[in-house]
């Protein structure tokens, strides 16, 4: 939901759901999936592109090697979500 002429609640947001013991874990995997990529020289810092996980994280997806693959920043942050904010 937008936050129009309001300012947005970051606090909250992180109280609520990136502060939560699950939210942390999976930032802990995505985090450790980039420095691997780093380390095989397929990315690196300021380059635009981002670790993607074939089967997403919150899918039960891995940091197996058969599930990571580089993409551009647009194109692994414009996946289709339904109403409830899901990646579809």
């Amino acid at each position: 939901m937008p936050y129009v002429n309001k300012p947005r609640p970051y606090k909250k947001e992180y109280e609520q759901y990136q502060g939560t013991e699950e939210q942390k874990k999976n930032r802990a995997k995505r985090n450790a999936a980039r420095r691997e990529m780093t380390r095989k020289g397929k990315v690196r810092k300021g380059d635009g592109k981002d670790v993607d996980h074939v089967k997403p994280l919150s899918k039960g997806g891995s940091n197996g090697n058969g599930n990571l693959r580089v993409r551009s920043a647009s194109k692994n942050r414009g996946y289709k979500r339904n109403s409830k904010n899901q990646v579809v």
